[in-house]
């Protein structure tokens, strides 16, 4: 299992009456990161009934980038509109610590 050096971390929120439309999409989102190599763990998860957010890591930067001009990210953005009360909020961060399988 490669280390994770970088993240991402991506809030989205639903408008009203999309919050399901959001769930689906983001359950679909699984099986194109699995073509993604470098896209270590990827997280689809909901904070309410209305907020969701992605959470993956990455060995290295150049592993992020690549996912952020991938499949879902070109996804997520072509359905932001219809989907999203904002436009997502595409976070990049460092990891510092990690618990991974081996």
């Amino acid at each position: 299992m490669p280390t994770v050096t970088k993240g991402l971390w991506v809030p989205l929120e639903a408008k009203p009456g999309k919050e399901e439309d959001v769930a689906s999409f983001l359950e679909g989102g699984r099986a194109i990161v699995e073509d993604e190599p470098e896209t270590v763990a990827w997280f689809a998860v909901r904070l309410s009934d209305s907020q969701f957010a992605i959470f993956d890591v990455f060995p290295d930067d150049s592993g992020r980038q690549a996912h952020l001009s991938g499949r879902v990210a070109e996804a997520l953005m072509a359905q932001a509109d219809e989907l999203l009360a904002r436009p997502p909020d595409i976070q990049q961060l460092d990891v510092i610590a990690s618990k991974l399988p081996a």
